[in-house]
């Protein structure tokens, strides 16, 4: 199992080649995803050849229309891993440039699917779309892998309470704070990466040390108090993250802090990741710090019975 980064003229190594292939951003790699992946690997080993995912790096708004692109729900290290983890044997991360998406729909489908990949399987989503603004539509790739002899098939969409799975619909579910049903969606709970910064180490003064994460890169869950899990090399601690301002204290930068259940230790630096388990209640201002210390006593309470280890 491998993961190359590579350019759209390039060909893959022979490995990644004349195999299944599916094609998509992944962003998540929810159960639909998962489906594809499931579908790849079982029309490669019906060929003998490689199940390959091909996704790509940054996403295209990025470059398309930068003003509205909005945080991915994973890293592109995560995405990766998740695909292989799920079903890919080789996955290769086409770098984005302006000539990769100036590429018509029939161009993209010679170039890179028949030239360099040599596919003899398609895989795709009942919404995948392709080419020079996605004017790529099923019906055309299904004329053209008809015309070149390669296999196609559509996996329908998974469903979650009767409706399809969606990056986007993962995407508006942790914007609202409804992590649990996001997990579900993605089989697994929503992680965030972060490096530990310095924060105002009030936490200290109040007997609950937390760590002030830095450099995320994905979406963050609504506002609030979560019960997570923390992980820091191979290690998993249970933990309650705040979500945005620190109103009791004036406080209106929007950050995340975790304190680190019968953790001690100095994290300052640090790589961290966080699972978010449960959302236990909305940020509020408390009256003072007795009130507020009150609080954090009940938060990682209920945490404990929330997060198992």
């Amino acid at each position: 199992m491998a993961i190359y980064s590579q350019s759209w003229q390039e060909t893959p190594p022979l490995e990644c080649r004349g195999g299944a292939l599916t094609i998509g951003n992944f962003d998540g790699v929810h159960l639909g995803h998962v489906a594809l992946l499931h579908e790849t690997r079982r029309q490669a080993q019906r060929l003998g050849g490689p199940a390959v995912a091909l996704t790509f790096d940054p996403h295209p708004l990025q470059l398309l229309r930068p003003e509205t692109f909005q945080p991915t729900l994973t890293t592109t290290q995560d995405r990766v891993e998740l695909l292989q983890a799920n079903g890919a044997a080789h996955v290769v991360v086409l770098r984005v440039s302006h000539g990769l998406l100036g590429l018509t729909a029939r161009e993209f489908y010679h170039e890179v699917i028949q030239s360099r990949f040599a596919a003899h399987a398609l895989v795709e989503g009942p919404s995948f779309g392709f080419g020079r603004n996605r004017e790529g539509t099923l019906d055309l790739l299904r004329e053209l892998s008809e015309a070149a002899g390669t296999g196609f098939t559509v996996v329908p969409p998974v469903l979650h309470e009767g409706k399809p799975i969606s990056s986007s619909r993962v995407r508006r579910m942790i914007v609202e704070g409804h992590v649990r049903d996001a997990a579900r969606m993605l089989a697994r709970p929503y992680r965030l990466h972060g490096v530990v910064g310095v924060g105002q180490r009030r936490g200290n003064t109040l007997g609950f040390p937390t760590a002030n994460l830095e450099q995320i890169e994905t979406i963050l869950p609504r506002d609030g108090v979560y019960a997570v899990r923390v992980l820091h090399q191979k290690h998993a601690w249970p933990g309650a993250a705040n979500v945005g301002p620190n109103p009791t204290f004036a406080e209106h930068a929007r950050k995340v802090e975790v304190h680190l259940l019968d953790f001690k230790g100095d994290l300052y630096g640090q790589p961290l990741a966080i699972d978010f388990v449960e959302r236990l209640r909305d940020t509020r201002p408390f009256a003072g710090r007795d009130e507020l210390v009150e609080q954090l006593h009940k938060d990682i309470a209920q945490t404990r019975e929330v997060v198992a280890l």
